[in-house]
Protein backbone atom coordinates (compact mmCIF):
# COMPACT_ATOMS: atom_id res chain seq x y z
CA UNK A 1 0.00 0.00 0.00
CA UNK A 2 1.70 3.11 -0.96
CA UNK A 3 2.14 6.01 1.15
CA UNK A 4 2.08 9.25 -0.13
CA UNK A 5 4.45 11.30 1.74
CA UNK A 6 7.40 9.18 0.43
CA UNK A 7 7.18 10.75 -2.79
CA UNK A 8 8.39 14.45 -1.77
CA UNK A 9 11.80 13.26 -1.85
CA UNK A 10 11.77 9.85 -3.55
CA UNK A 11 10.30 11.17 -6.94
CA UNK A 12 12.77 11.41 -8.68
CA UNK A 13 14.81 8.20 -8.20
CA UNK A 14 11.96 6.16 -8.27
CA UNK A 15 10.64 6.51 -11.86
CA UNK A 16 10.63 8.81 -14.49
CA UNK A 17 7.97 10.36 -16.73
CA UNK A 18 5.02 8.56 -17.07
CA UNK A 19 3.55 5.56 -19.00
CA UNK A 20 4.42 5.15 -22.24
CA UNK A 21 3.90 2.04 -25.11
CA UNK A 22 1.25 0.62 -22.91
CA UNK A 23 -0.55 -2.11 -24.71
CA UNK A 24 -2.18 -5.46 -24.18
CA UNK A 25 -0.12 -8.71 -25.36
CA UNK A 26 -2.84 -10.67 -26.50
CA UNK A 27 -5.06 -8.67 -28.89
CA UNK A 28 -8.01 -10.40 -28.09
CA UNK A 29 -7.90 -9.37 -25.08
CA UNK A 30 -8.40 -5.76 -25.77
CA UNK A 31 -10.63 -6.67 -28.15
CA UNK A 32 -13.31 -8.46 -25.91
CA UNK A 33 -12.48 -5.36 -23.23
CA UNK A 34 -13.63 -3.01 -26.13
CA UNK A 35 -17.26 -5.36 -27.25
CA UNK A 36 -15.66 -6.89 -30.49
CA UNK A 37 -16.04 -10.71 -29.78
CA UNK A 38 -18.31 -13.27 -30.69
CA UNK A 39 -19.42 -14.61 -27.18
CA UNK A 40 -20.37 -17.85 -28.74
CA UNK A 41 -16.54 -18.21 -28.63
CA UNK A 42 -16.74 -18.09 -24.22
CA UNK A 43 -20.21 -19.78 -23.79
CA UNK A 44 -20.66 -22.34 -20.70
CA UNK A 45 -21.59 -25.77 -21.29
CA UNK A 46 -24.40 -24.76 -18.84
CA UNK A 47 -25.59 -21.42 -18.52
CA UNK A 48 -26.05 -20.20 -14.73
CA UNK A 49 -27.49 -16.72 -14.77
CA UNK A 50 -29.46 -16.98 -11.39
CA UNK A 51 -28.15 -14.59 -8.99
CA UNK A 52 -29.60 -16.26 -5.51
CA UNK A 53 -27.84 -19.61 -7.21
CA UNK A 54 -24.80 -17.68 -7.91
CA UNK A 55 -24.45 -16.23 -4.64
CA UNK A 56 -24.87 -19.47 -2.37
CA UNK A 57 -22.45 -21.00 -4.85
CA UNK A 58 -19.68 -18.45 -4.44
CA UNK A 59 -20.16 -18.59 -0.77
CA UNK A 60 -19.81 -22.19 -0.71
CA UNK A 61 -16.94 -22.62 -3.28
CA UNK A 62 -14.58 -19.89 -2.02
CA UNK A 63 -12.23 -21.34 -0.26
CA UNK A 64 -9.82 -20.47 2.89
CA UNK A 65 -7.35 -23.48 2.04
CA UNK A 66 -7.35 -22.41 -1.66
CA UNK A 67 -6.18 -18.86 -0.50
CA UNK A 68 -3.93 -19.88 1.93
CA UNK A 69 -2.30 -21.52 -0.68
CA UNK A 70 -1.72 -18.55 -3.02
CA UNK A 71 -0.42 -16.46 -0.24
CA UNK A 72 2.03 -19.50 0.46
CA UNK A 73 3.30 -19.59 -3.09
CA UNK A 74 3.45 -16.03 -3.29
CA UNK A 75 5.90 -15.25 0.01
CA UNK A 76 7.92 -17.72 -1.66
CA UNK A 77 8.59 -15.94 -4.20
CA UNK A 78 10.77 -13.02 -1.66
CA UNK A 79 11.44 -10.01 -2.71
CA UNK A 80 8.76 -8.57 -5.18
CA UNK A 81 9.84 -5.30 -5.38
CA UNK A 82 8.73 -3.42 -8.70
CA UNK A 83 12.48 -3.07 -9.16
CA UNK A 84 13.57 -6.83 -8.61
CA UNK A 85 14.60 -9.61 -10.63
CA UNK A 86 12.36 -10.26 -13.54
CA UNK A 87 14.55 -13.46 -15.07
CA UNK A 88 14.69 -15.92 -12.43
CA UNK A 89 12.54 -18.25 -12.77
CA UNK A 90 12.24 -18.75 -8.49
CA UNK A 91 12.18 -15.53 -6.98
CA UNK A 92 11.43 -11.31 -7.65
CA UNK A 93 8.66 -9.73 -9.85
CA UNK A 94 8.97 -11.80 -13.02
CA UNK A 95 8.87 -15.10 -11.25
CA UNK A 96 5.52 -14.02 -9.42
CA UNK A 97 4.03 -12.43 -12.25
CA UNK A 98 4.93 -15.61 -14.36
CA UNK A 99 3.21 -17.96 -11.52
CA UNK A 100 0.03 -15.48 -11.64
CA UNK A 101 -0.63 -16.03 -15.51
CA UNK A 102 -0.03 -19.49 -15.15
CA UNK A 103 -3.02 -19.74 -12.55
CA UNK A 104 -5.19 -17.74 -14.44
CA UNK A 105 -4.89 -20.12 -17.36
CA UNK A 106 -5.31 -23.44 -15.07
CA UNK A 107 -8.24 -21.69 -13.74
CA UNK A 108 -9.03 -21.05 -17.60
CA UNK A 109 -8.73 -24.57 -18.38
CA UNK A 110 -10.71 -26.04 -15.51
CA UNK A 111 -13.94 -23.49 -17.00
CA UNK A 112 -13.98 -24.31 -20.47
CA UNK A 113 -11.28 -21.64 -21.32
CA UNK A 114 -13.28 -18.95 -20.61
CA UNK A 115 -11.14 -16.73 -19.32
CA UNK A 116 -8.64 -14.91 -21.80
CA UNK A 117 -5.27 -14.19 -19.78
CA UNK A 118 -3.33 -11.20 -20.83
CA UNK A 119 -0.45 -8.80 -20.00
CA UNK A 120 -1.05 -5.03 -19.62
CA UNK A 121 2.91 -4.05 -20.29
CA UNK A 122 4.20 -0.11 -20.05
CA UNK A 123 7.51 1.25 -20.13
CA UNK A 124 8.56 3.33 -17.31
CA UNK A 125 11.52 3.88 -15.15
CA UNK A 126 10.42 2.38 -11.51
CA UNK A 127 13.48 1.51 -9.47
CA UNK A 128 15.79 1.32 -12.12
CA UNK A 129 13.78 -0.96 -14.52
CA UNK A 130 12.09 0.36 -17.50
CA UNK A 131 9.14 -1.82 -18.65
CA UNK A 132 6.58 -3.61 -16.28
CA UNK A 133 3.80 -5.66 -16.70
CA UNK A 134 0.25 -6.18 -14.75
CA UNK A 135 -1.30 -9.65 -15.19
CA UNK A 136 -5.24 -10.11 -16.26
CA UNK A 137 -7.59 -12.52 -16.87
CA UNK A 138 -10.67 -11.43 -19.12
CA UNK A 139 -14.22 -13.12 -18.47
CA UNK A 140 -15.75 -11.78 -21.26
CA UNK A 141 -19.76 -10.91 -21.38
CA UNK A 142 -22.38 -12.78 -22.90
CA UNK A 143 -24.03 -9.55 -24.42
CA UNK A 144 -21.40 -7.57 -26.21
CA UNK A 145 -24.51 -5.15 -27.25
CA UNK A 146 -24.48 -3.79 -23.56
CA UNK A 147 -20.57 -3.76 -23.32
CA UNK A 148 -19.51 -2.83 -19.83
CA UNK A 149 -16.54 -3.81 -17.77
CA UNK A 150 -16.27 -4.85 -14.18
CA UNK A 151 -12.50 -4.90 -12.49
CA UNK A 152 -11.16 -6.69 -9.53
CA UNK A 153 -7.45 -5.99 -8.78
CA UNK A 154 -4.82 -6.29 -6.28
CA UNK A 155 -1.95 -5.18 -6.06
CA UNK A 156 1.21 -7.94 -6.02
CA UNK A 157 4.61 -5.94 -5.79
CA UNK A 158 6.06 -5.44 -1.89
CA UNK A 159 8.81 -3.65 -0.31
CA UNK A 160 10.68 -2.98 2.66
CA UNK A 161 11.32 0.67 3.99
CA UNK A 162 13.59 1.59 1.27
CA UNK A 163 11.25 2.31 -2.15
CA UNK A 164 13.60 0.37 -3.94
CA UNK A 165 15.20 -2.18 -1.67
CA UNK A 166 15.63 -4.81 -4.16
CA UNK A 167 17.98 -7.43 -1.83
CA UNK A 168 15.49 -6.96 1.40
CA UNK A 169 13.23 -9.84 2.87
CA UNK A 170 10.04 -8.89 1.42
CA UNK A 171 7.62 -11.37 1.40
CA UNK A 172 4.57 -8.53 1.21
CA UNK A 173 2.06 -11.50 3.12
CA UNK A 174 -0.30 -8.59 3.88
CA UNK A 175 0.64 -5.97 2.04
CA UNK A 176 -0.53 -7.11 -0.65
CA UNK A 177 -0.53 -10.71 -1.58
CA UNK A 178 -3.49 -10.92 0.40
CA UNK A 179 -5.07 -8.56 -2.65
CA UNK A 180 -3.81 -11.05 -4.85
CA UNK A 181 -4.82 -14.00 -3.39
CA UNK A 182 -8.25 -12.49 -3.42
CA UNK A 183 -8.27 -11.69 -6.81
CA UNK A 184 -7.02 -15.17 -7.90
CA UNK A 185 -9.56 -17.41 -6.08
CA UNK A 186 -12.67 -14.63 -7.35
CA UNK A 187 -11.40 -15.87 -10.76
CA UNK A 188 -11.40 -19.56 -10.03
CA UNK A 189 -14.85 -19.27 -8.88
CA UNK A 190 -16.77 -16.80 -10.96
CA UNK A 191 -15.28 -18.20 -14.20
CA UNK A 192 -18.03 -20.87 -13.84
CA UNK A 193 -20.74 -18.46 -14.35
CA UNK A 194 -22.35 -16.15 -17.07
CA UNK A 195 -22.76 -12.56 -17.24
CA UNK A 196 -23.78 -9.82 -19.89
CA UNK A 197 -20.63 -7.60 -18.79
CA UNK A 198 -16.96 -7.97 -18.88
CA UNK A 199 -15.38 -9.17 -15.61
CA UNK A 200 -11.45 -8.20 -15.60
CA UNK A 201 -9.56 -9.76 -12.80
CA UNK A 202 -6.16 -7.92 -12.59
CA UNK A 203 -2.98 -8.08 -10.49
CA UNK A 204 -1.20 -4.61 -10.63
CA UNK A 205 2.91 -3.65 -10.25
CA UNK A 206 4.51 -0.51 -9.74
CA UNK A 207 1.65 0.08 -6.53
CA UNK A 208 4.07 0.88 -3.70
CA UNK A 209 6.15 3.69 -5.93
CA UNK A 210 3.14 5.86 -6.56
CA UNK A 211 0.18 3.75 -7.98
CA UNK A 212 2.25 3.08 -11.87
CA UNK A 213 0.46 -0.12 -12.49
CA UNK A 214 -3.25 0.67 -12.04
CA UNK A 215 -2.65 4.05 -13.41
CA UNK A 216 -1.17 2.61 -16.25
CA UNK A 217 -4.74 0.24 -16.92
CA UNK A 218 -6.63 3.44 -16.42
CA UNK A 219 -4.89 5.74 -18.84
CA UNK A 220 -5.50 2.47 -21.27
CA UNK A 221 -9.26 2.41 -20.42
CA UNK A 222 -9.43 6.22 -21.13
CA UNK A 223 -7.20 6.00 -24.12
CA UNK A 224 -9.53 2.81 -25.27
CA UNK A 225 -13.12 4.20 -24.37
CA UNK A 226 -13.44 0.86 -22.78
CA UNK A 227 -16.95 1.45 -20.31
CA UNK A 228 -15.50 0.42 -17.29
CA UNK A 229 -18.15 0.67 -14.94
CA UNK A 230 -17.08 0.01 -11.10
CA UNK A 231 -13.26 -1.23 -9.88
CA UNK A 232 -12.97 -2.84 -6.73
CA UNK A 233 -9.45 -2.57 -5.37
CA UNK A 234 -8.32 -5.11 -2.69
CA UNK A 235 -5.33 -3.79 -0.54
CA UNK A 236 -3.95 -5.64 2.77
CA UNK A 237 -7.30 -7.52 3.08
CA UNK A 238 -6.21 -10.25 5.23
CA UNK A 239 -4.94 -9.26 8.52
CA UNK A 240 -7.06 -9.07 11.63
CA UNK A 241 -4.37 -8.05 13.94
CA UNK A 242 -4.36 -4.35 14.88
CA UNK A 243 -0.21 -2.35 15.10
CA UNK A 244 1.25 -0.51 17.77
CA UNK A 245 1.08 2.46 14.98
CA UNK A 246 -2.10 2.58 12.10
CA UNK A 247 -2.99 5.55 9.79
CA UNK A 248 -6.39 6.64 10.85
CA UNK A 249 -9.32 5.92 10.52
CA UNK A 250 -8.41 2.29 11.62
CA UNK A 251 -7.65 -0.16 14.48
CA UNK A 252 -7.90 1.26 18.45
CA UNK A 253 -4.25 0.00 18.93
CA UNK A 254 -1.60 -2.84 20.04
CA UNK A 255 -2.61 -6.48 19.62
CA UNK A 256 -7.17 -5.65 19.21
CA UNK A 257 -8.05 -8.47 16.97
CA UNK A 258 -11.02 -7.82 14.28
CA UNK A 259 -11.98 -10.87 12.12
CA UNK A 260 -15.73 -9.82 11.44
CA UNK A 261 -15.20 -6.26 9.97
CA UNK A 262 -13.74 -4.59 6.52
CA UNK A 263 -13.54 -0.54 5.67
CA UNK A 264 -14.88 0.25 2.06
CA UNK A 265 -13.02 2.97 1.29
CA UNK A 266 -14.10 5.74 -1.37
CA UNK A 267 -13.82 9.27 -2.82
CA UNK A 268 -16.38 11.98 -1.74
CA UNK A 269 -19.55 12.08 0.12
CA UNK A 270 -22.79 13.87 -1.56
CA UNK A 271 -23.29 12.75 -5.09
CA UNK A 272 -20.61 10.86 -5.36
CA UNK A 273 -20.47 7.80 -7.94
CA UNK A 274 -17.61 5.91 -5.59
CA UNK A 275 -19.64 6.33 -2.06
CA UNK A 276 -22.34 4.71 -4.41
CA UNK A 277 -20.95 2.05 -5.19
CA UNK A 278 -19.57 0.99 -1.65
CA UNK A 279 -23.18 1.72 -1.14
CA UNK A 280 -24.06 -0.77 -3.83
CA UNK A 281 -21.87 -3.59 -2.45
CA UNK A 282 -22.76 -3.30 1.32
CA UNK A 283 -26.32 -3.88 -0.17
CA UNK A 284 -25.70 -6.99 -2.06
CA UNK A 285 -23.94 -8.52 1.07
CA UNK A 286 -26.95 -7.70 2.97
CA UNK A 287 -29.79 -8.73 0.93
CA UNK A 288 -27.80 -11.53 -0.95
CA UNK A 289 -25.56 -13.47 1.99
CA UNK A 290 -26.01 -12.50 5.27
CA UNK A 291 -28.82 -14.51 5.71
CA UNK A 292 -26.49 -18.17 4.66
CA UNK A 293 -23.08 -17.04 6.03
CA UNK A 294 -21.70 -18.71 8.98
CA UNK A 295 -19.98 -15.99 10.18
CA UNK A 296 -21.68 -11.98 9.78
CA UNK A 297 -19.27 -9.27 8.66
CA UNK A 298 -19.85 -5.83 9.29
CA UNK A 299 -19.28 -4.28 6.05
CA UNK A 300 -17.99 -0.79 7.23
CA UNK A 301 -18.48 2.09 4.67
CA UNK A 302 -15.69 4.90 5.74
CA UNK A 303 -15.82 8.54 4.84
CA UNK A 304 -12.37 9.09 3.29
CA UNK A 305 -11.15 8.07 0.28
CA UNK A 306 -8.23 6.30 2.39
CA UNK A 307 -6.38 5.99 5.42
CA UNK A 308 -4.66 9.38 6.38
CA UNK A 309 -1.59 10.46 4.16
CA UNK A 310 -2.33 6.81 2.44
CA UNK A 311 -3.16 5.98 -0.75
CA UNK A 312 -4.14 2.75 -3.11
CA UNK A 313 -4.89 1.42 -6.78
CA UNK A 314 -8.49 2.45 -6.64
CA UNK A 315 -7.26 6.55 -6.93
CA UNK A 316 -5.93 6.17 -10.38
CA UNK A 317 -9.20 5.30 -11.67
CA UNK A 318 -11.23 7.50 -9.52
CA UNK A 319 -8.94 10.87 -10.70
CA UNK A 320 -9.63 9.41 -14.48
CA UNK A 321 -13.82 9.60 -13.67
CA UNK A 322 -14.39 5.72 -13.44
CA UNK A 323 -16.29 4.47 -10.13
CA UNK A 324 -14.10 3.30 -7.67
CA UNK A 325 -13.47 2.07 -4.15
CA UNK A 326 -11.06 0.09 -1.66
CA UNK A 327 -11.80 -3.17 0.35
CA UNK A 328 -9.09 -3.02 3.18
CA UNK A 329 -8.81 -5.10 6.74
CA UNK A 330 -10.26 -3.33 10.18
CA UNK A 331 -6.99 -3.51 11.58
CA UNK A 332 -3.26 -2.94 9.47
CA UNK A 333 -0.14 -4.09 11.57
CA UNK A 334 1.32 -0.40 10.93
CA UNK A 335 1.40 2.95 9.43
CA UNK A 336 4.04 1.79 7.02
CA UNK A 337 6.22 5.17 8.38
CA UNK A 338 9.49 3.40 8.92
CA UNK A 339 10.20 6.18 11.27
CA UNK A 340 13.15 5.51 14.54
CA UNK A 341 11.02 3.16 16.85
CA UNK A 342 8.59 1.26 14.36
CA UNK A 343 8.11 -1.71 15.22
CA UNK A 344 5.19 -2.94 13.33
CA UNK A 345 5.46 -5.38 10.18
CA UNK A 346 3.72 -3.19 7.60
CA UNK A 347 6.36 -2.17 4.48
CA UNK A 348 9.22 -4.12 6.49
CA UNK A 349 11.02 -7.81 6.41
CA UNK A 350 8.56 -8.80 8.93
CA UNK A 351 5.63 -8.67 6.62
CA UNK A 352 5.81 -12.52 6.49
CA UNK A 353 3.11 -15.76 6.94
CA UNK A 354 3.38 -16.10 10.35
CA UNK A 355 5.78 -17.61 13.38
CA UNK A 356 6.58 -21.11 14.26
CA UNK A 357 5.56 -21.51 17.48
CA UNK A 358 6.79 -25.40 18.02
CA UNK A 359 10.07 -24.88 16.45
CA UNK A 360 9.63 -27.53 13.84
CA UNK A 361 10.10 -25.63 11.08
CA UNK A 362 6.86 -25.08 10.02
CA UNK A 363 5.15 -21.61 10.39
CA UNK A 364 2.07 -23.02 12.12
CA UNK A 365 0.39 -19.66 13.63
CA UNK A 366 -0.44 -16.72 10.49
CA UNK A 367 -0.72 -13.41 10.60
CA UNK A 368 -3.40 -13.41 7.78
CA UNK A 369 -6.85 -15.66 8.62
CA UNK A 370 -7.72 -16.95 6.32
CA UNK A 371 -10.93 -17.12 6.85
CA UNK A 372 -11.32 -13.87 7.25
CA UNK A 373 -9.73 -13.52 3.67
CA UNK A 374 -12.55 -16.39 2.29
CA UNK A 375 -15.39 -13.87 3.66
CA UNK A 376 -13.55 -10.73 2.54
CA UNK A 377 -13.53 -12.53 -1.30
CA UNK A 378 -17.43 -13.46 -0.80
CA UNK A 379 -18.17 -10.45 -0.62
CA UNK A 380 -16.27 -8.94 -3.34
CA UNK A 381 -17.66 -11.99 -5.90
CA UNK A 382 -21.01 -11.50 -4.88
CA UNK A 383 -21.18 -7.78 -5.74
CA UNK A 384 -18.82 -8.40 -8.43
CA UNK A 385 -21.62 -10.72 -10.27
CA UNK A 386 -24.60 -8.25 -9.68
CA UNK A 387 -22.81 -5.44 -11.05
CA UNK A 388 -21.74 -7.57 -13.98
CA UNK A 389 -25.56 -8.42 -14.92
CA UNK A 390 -25.49 -4.97 -16.86
CA UNK A 391 -28.94 -3.77 -15.25
CA UNK A 392 -29.71 -0.48 -17.27
CA UNK A 393 -29.72 2.39 -14.87
CA UNK A 394 -32.49 4.65 -14.72
CA UNK A 395 -32.02 7.57 -16.81
CA UNK A 396 -33.47 10.14 -14.39
CA UNK A 397 -35.72 10.72 -11.52
CA UNK A 398 -36.83 13.20 -9.39
CA UNK A 399 -38.57 13.40 -5.51
CA UNK A 400 -41.01 15.56 -4.21
CA UNK A 401 -41.27 15.61 -0.05
CA UNK A 402 -44.67 16.57 1.76
CA UNK A 403 -44.48 16.15 5.15
CA UNK A 404 -43.74 12.21 6.00
CA UNK A 405 -44.50 11.38 2.50
CA UNK A 406 -41.77 11.37 -0.67
CA UNK A 407 -43.52 10.87 -3.87
CA UNK A 408 -40.42 9.47 -6.31
CA UNK A 409 -40.89 9.83 -10.19
CA UNK A 410 -38.28 7.44 -12.14
CA UNK A 411 -37.41 7.81 -16.02
CA UNK A 412 -36.75 4.15 -17.59
CA UNK A 413 -36.04 4.36 -21.05
CA UNK A 414 -35.05 0.82 -20.84
CA UNK A 415 -38.84 0.03 -19.15
CA UNK A 416 -37.68 -2.20 -16.03
CA UNK A 417 -40.53 -2.70 -14.14
CA UNK A 418 -39.04 -2.68 -11.09
CA UNK A 419 -37.28 0.11 -8.96
CA UNK A 420 -35.16 0.28 -5.88
CA UNK A 421 -35.09 4.07 -4.19
CA UNK A 422 -32.58 4.66 -1.57
CA UNK A 423 -32.92 7.34 1.15
CA UNK A 424 -29.93 8.36 3.26
CA UNK A 425 -29.86 11.16 5.87
CA UNK A 426 -27.30 11.09 8.69
CA UNK A 427 -24.92 8.20 7.81
CA UNK A 428 -22.70 7.18 4.45
CA UNK A 429 -25.13 4.24 4.48
CA UNK A 430 -28.48 4.20 3.18
CA UNK A 431 -30.76 4.69 5.44
CA UNK A 432 -33.95 2.26 3.94
CA UNK A 433 -33.85 1.08 -0.06
CA UNK A 434 -37.48 0.94 -0.99
CA UNK A 435 -38.77 -1.58 -3.78
CA UNK A 436 -41.23 -0.11 -6.65
CA UNK A 437 -43.04 -2.71 -8.74
CA UNK A 438 -45.03 -2.26 -11.91
CA UNK A 439 -44.63 2.18 -11.77
CA UNK A 440 -42.11 4.60 -12.19
CA UNK A 441 -43.92 6.34 -9.32
CA UNK A 442 -44.38 5.53 -6.10
CA UNK A 443 -45.02 7.35 -2.42
CA UNK A 444 -42.64 6.06 0.38
CA UNK A 445 -42.42 7.30 3.61
CA UNK A 446 -39.61 9.67 5.07
CA UNK A 447 -38.16 12.02 7.89
CA UNK A 448 -40.19 15.28 7.86
CA UNK A 449 -37.28 17.65 8.25
CA UNK A 450 -33.95 16.37 7.79
CA UNK A 451 -31.96 17.31 4.64
CA UNK A 452 -33.07 13.86 2.49
CA UNK A 453 -30.38 12.21 -0.26
CA UNK A 454 -32.09 10.17 -3.08
CA UNK A 455 -31.18 7.83 -5.22
CA UNK A 456 -32.51 5.12 -7.40
CA UNK A 457 -31.59 1.95 -9.17
CA UNK A 458 -33.40 -0.48 -11.74
CA UNK A 459 -34.07 -4.42 -11.31
CA UNK A 460 -33.97 -6.96 -13.77
CA UNK A 461 -36.48 -9.88 -14.11
CA UNK A 462 -33.93 -12.33 -11.74
CA UNK A 463 -34.51 -9.54 -8.74
CA UNK A 464 -30.90 -7.81 -9.10
CA UNK A 465 -30.08 -4.38 -9.19
CA UNK A 466 -28.61 -2.16 -11.48
CA UNK A 467 -25.53 0.14 -9.96
CA UNK A 468 -27.37 3.38 -8.58
CA UNK A 469 -27.37 6.64 -10.18
CA UNK A 470 -25.63 9.91 -8.47
CA UNK A 471 -28.10 11.61 -5.11
CA UNK A 472 -30.16 14.21 -5.44
CA UNK A 473 -30.95 16.42 -2.02
CA UNK A 474 -34.69 16.42 -1.79
CA UNK A 475 -36.40 19.17 0.21
CA UNK A 476 -40.08 19.22 1.52
CA UNK A 477 -41.22 21.68 -1.28
CA UNK A 478 -39.42 21.60 -4.34
CA UNK A 479 -38.77 18.18 -6.05
CA UNK A 480 -34.87 19.00 -6.61
CA UNK A 481 -31.69 21.28 -5.43
CA UNK A 482 -31.38 22.58 -2.17
CA UNK A 483 -33.25 22.04 1.22
CA UNK A 484 -35.85 24.13 1.62
CA UNK A 485 -34.55 25.61 5.19
CA UNK A 486 -31.26 26.36 3.52
CA UNK A 487 -32.95 29.22 1.29
CA UNK A 488 -34.04 30.81 4.30
CA UNK A 489 -30.67 32.57 4.60
CA UNK A 490 -27.66 32.72 2.42
CA UNK A 491 -25.74 30.18 3.90
CA UNK A 492 -26.02 27.07 6.35
CA UNK A 493 -23.95 24.45 8.08
CA UNK A 494 -26.36 20.86 7.44
CA UNK A 495 -25.54 18.47 10.16
CA UNK A 496 -22.02 16.72 9.57
CA UNK A 497 -22.47 12.97 8.55
CA UNK A 498 -22.11 10.49 9.65
CA UNK A 499 -23.04 11.74 13.53
CA UNK A 500 -22.41 10.02 15.98
CA UNK A 501 -19.32 9.22 14.21
CA UNK A 502 -15.74 7.40 14.97
CA UNK A 503 -13.26 8.70 13.31
CA UNK A 504 -13.95 11.05 10.14
CA UNK A 505 -17.00 13.36 9.29
CA UNK A 506 -18.10 14.68 6.35
CA UNK A 507 -19.36 18.47 7.04
CA UNK A 508 -21.49 20.21 4.65
CA UNK A 509 -22.92 23.78 4.08
CA UNK A 510 -25.80 25.49 1.83
CA UNK A 511 -24.98 28.06 -0.26
CA UNK A 512 -27.52 30.16 -2.32
CA UNK A 513 -25.41 33.22 -2.83
CA UNK A 514 -21.53 33.14 -3.09
CA UNK A 515 -20.58 36.30 -1.15
CA UNK A 516 -17.62 38.18 -1.47
CA UNK A 517 -14.87 37.44 0.87
CA UNK A 518 -11.01 36.64 1.49
CA UNK A 519 -11.01 33.53 3.66
CA UNK A 520 -13.46 31.13 4.84
CA UNK A 521 -12.88 27.87 7.02
CA UNK A 522 -14.69 25.59 8.83
CA UNK A 523 -13.33 26.05 12.66
CA UNK A 524 -13.81 22.32 15.27
CA UNK A 525 -13.94 23.08 18.45
CA UNK A 526 -14.10 21.47 21.94
CA UNK A 527 -17.29 22.31 24.36
CA UNK A 528 -14.37 24.66 26.46
CA UNK A 529 -13.97 26.81 23.42
CA UNK A 530 -10.42 25.09 22.91
CA UNK A 531 -9.83 25.36 18.78
CA UNK A 532 -9.26 22.00 17.61
CA UNK A 533 -8.74 22.25 13.90
CA UNK A 534 -8.94 25.53 11.09
CA UNK A 535 -10.10 23.66 7.90
CA UNK A 536 -9.64 26.22 4.89
CA UNK A 537 -12.85 25.55 2.23
CA UNK A 538 -13.79 27.46 -1.08
CA UNK A 539 -16.96 28.29 -1.27
CA UNK A 540 -19.19 27.66 -4.39
CA UNK A 541 -22.99 28.04 -4.53
CA UNK A 542 -24.86 24.70 -3.70
CA UNK A 543 -23.85 22.15 -1.59
CA UNK A 544 -20.54 22.53 -0.04
CA UNK A 545 -18.81 19.47 1.56
CA UNK A 546 -15.35 18.81 3.32
CA UNK A 547 -13.91 16.28 5.30
CA UNK A 548 -12.70 16.15 9.25
CA UNK A 549 -10.47 13.55 10.15
CA UNK A 550 -10.14 13.06 13.76
CA UNK A 551 -8.67 9.84 14.42
CA UNK A 552 -9.48 6.82 16.60
CA UNK A 553 -10.66 6.82 20.12
CA UNK A 554 -11.79 9.96 20.93
CA UNK A 555 -14.89 10.58 22.85
CA UNK A 556 -17.88 13.56 23.74
CA UNK A 557 -19.21 16.10 21.74
CA UNK A 558 -17.59 19.25 19.90
CA UNK A 559 -18.77 22.11 17.83
CA UNK A 560 -17.69 22.80 14.02
CA UNK A 561 -18.54 26.89 12.48
CA UNK A 562 -18.09 28.03 9.49
CA UNK A 563 -15.71 31.76 9.35
CA UNK A 564 -15.84 33.88 6.77
CA UNK A 565 -13.58 36.35 6.86
CA UNK A 566 -13.53 35.74 10.97
CA UNK A 567 -17.04 36.11 11.72
CA UNK A 568 -19.12 32.92 12.70
CA UNK A 569 -21.76 32.55 9.71
CA UNK A 570 -23.35 29.38 11.56
CA UNK A 571 -22.11 26.67 14.07
CA UNK A 572 -23.83 23.05 15.07
CA UNK A 573 -22.84 20.22 17.11
CA UNK A 574 -21.26 16.92 16.34
CA UNK A 575 -20.35 13.79 18.65
CA UNK A 576 -17.72 11.37 18.45
CA UNK A 577 -18.78 8.00 19.13
CA UNK A 578 -15.67 5.60 19.26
Amino acid sequence: MMVRLLFITLLVPVFAAAQTNILVTNPLAGQIMQGNYDPADYAAPTVITDPATIAAEINSRISADSLKSYIIRISKFGNRNSGADTLSQSTGIGAARRWVYQMFETFSAQNDNRLLVSYLQFDQVICSVGRHRNIMAILPGSDPSSNGVILVEGHLDSRCAGVCDTACVAEGVEDNASGTALVLEAARVMSKYTFKNTIVFMVTTGEEQNLHGARAFAVYAQDNNLPLRAVFNNDVIGGIICGKTSSAPSCPGLNDIDSTSVRLFSYGGFNSRHKQLARFIKLEYKENLLSQVAVPMNVRIMSPEDRANRGGDHIPFRELSFAAMRFTAANEHGNASNLPGYTDRQHTSDDVLGVDTDNDGTVDSFFVDFNYLARNTVINANALSIAARGVPVPADFSGMRNGNQLTVTITDPANTGVYRVALRSTTNDWDTVFTLTGATEGVFPCNPTAALFLSVAGVDAQDAESLFTGEKIISPSVATGEPGSEQEQNIRLLQNRPNPFDEATWISFWVTEVPACQKAEVQITDLQGKIIQHIPVSLHQGLNETLYTHGYGVTGTFTYSLIIDGRPADTKQMIFAN
